[in-house]
């Protein structure tokens, strides 16, 4: 089921990649003109920033993944729990100070017309939608797997419940009206016990680390692209620097929640370097596309806004309800002051950090 899913993401994902370039290589309408164009400088700069950011962002994702090998870093402790509160933190961040601002920034431009994007936040729409439609995601994908998962369990238990009762019949003729059957009698209801088993909770993990990846792609891909069609080496300078450390702790974020799905080692694989790629493959989109892309088209303001407010509701949502609410509230948390104080410490310096780089990107 997860390799089936990590499919749909890829198909998606792929459809994104080949629509957008399409769209946001329109007729330009609202030029603006780049007095810093450096071609040549401008291409060693997006060489090193895709080089980079696969780098940076590969490790980033895998550094999680190690809690088998390293026992420090695997979930059952509280180290674990800091670092994921951290990188939910950089997540957080991303939506609000750097995703979002920039949709509000291309649907409110004064490239578009006044009818009717200058009628109605289309942005705060946007992204208020995808946020109740991760939530509704959310809900039903994990209503669906709990109640398939108490199906077979239904049918599991009944079966050996029957086991038992044969085992009961058959005590009962061989002993010949002795009364020896008490051992098997109890072992019938242990048989027949539900114990609360973990793996409901394991299927939420794996449907929030795939709607997470999904969020992150989106705006990976719009980064990518904006990236790879500047040609102004001062605007990409410190787009590399912020683009490495957000795509490092971003990926620790996503690779925790992976980490806590217990995916397969190919489903793991696969969502991994999906992610590391994301990014440097926009970037050689918009390498490819540089020669007729401008981003004040009404048709890329457009896009990259529409896609920008989705990316930013599906991170905000993901980040405060199924990553920060669900460890905060998680009872090993609520008993221990120290990792209570340590993850607080933890999200103020992800979300700091990550809207200090807002000064530079």
């Amino acid at each position: 089921m997860g390799f089936k899913n990590n499919i749909k993401v890829l198909v998606f994902s792929v459809l994104i990649f080949l629509v957008i370039p399409t769209l946001i290589a329109a007729e330009c309408t609202c030029d603006e003109e780049d007095e810093d164009r450096d071609k040549a400088k401008a291409l060693r700069y997006k060489i090193a920033a895709l080089v980079s950011i696969l780098v940076v962002s590969a490790i980033g994702v895998f550094i999680p993944l190690l809690g088998k090998v390293i026992p420090a870093l695997s979930p059952e402790k509280d180290i674990f729990f800091i670092i994921k509160t951290f990188a939910a933190g950089v997540i957080l961040s991303t939506g609000f100070i750097h995703v979002l601002p920039d949709a509000f920034e291309n649907l409110t431009s004064p490239c578009l017309k006044e009818h009717p994007w200058g009628d109605f936040p289309f942005t705060g729409f946007v992204a208020m939608c995808t946020a109740m439609g991760s939530l509704m995601v959310d809900t039903y994908a994990t209503a669906y797997f709990q109640n398939r998962h108490s199906k077979k369990a239904s049918t599991l238990t009944q079966v050996k419940s029957h086991e038992a009762t044969l085992d009961v019949e058959k005590e009962v003729v061989e002993q010949q009206g002795h009364v020896h059957v008490h051992t098997h009698a109890s072992h019938g209801h242990a048989h027949g016990h539900v114990s609360s088993d973990p793996s409901s909770e394991l299927l939420r993990h794996r449907v929030i680390s795939q709607v997470l990846e999904l969020g992150i792609i989106v705006h990976s891909v719009i980064i990518g692209i904006s990236l790879g069609a500047s040609e102004s080496p001062k605007t990409i300078r410190p787009l590399v620097a912020a683009l490495t450390f957000h795509q490092f702790f971003e990926g620790m974020g996503l690779g925790s929640c992976i980490t806590q799905a217990n995916f397969k080692s190919l489903s793991i694989t696969i969502m991994g370097l999906f992610f590391a790629l994301t990014t440097p493959v926009g970037i050689a989109i918009g390498l490819g596309i540089s020669n007729v892309y401008d981003e004040n088209t009404p048709t890329a303001l457009i896009v990259e806004g529409i896609f920008n407010a989705a990316s930013a509701g599906i991170l905000i949502y993901m980040a405060l309800v199924d990553l920060l609410a669900a460890d905060f509230m998680n009872p090993r948390m609520q008993k221990s002051g120290k990792l209570r104080l340590g993850c607080n410490l933890s999200l103020l310096l992800g979300a700091g950090c990550m809207s200090l780089l807002a000064k530079w990107a």
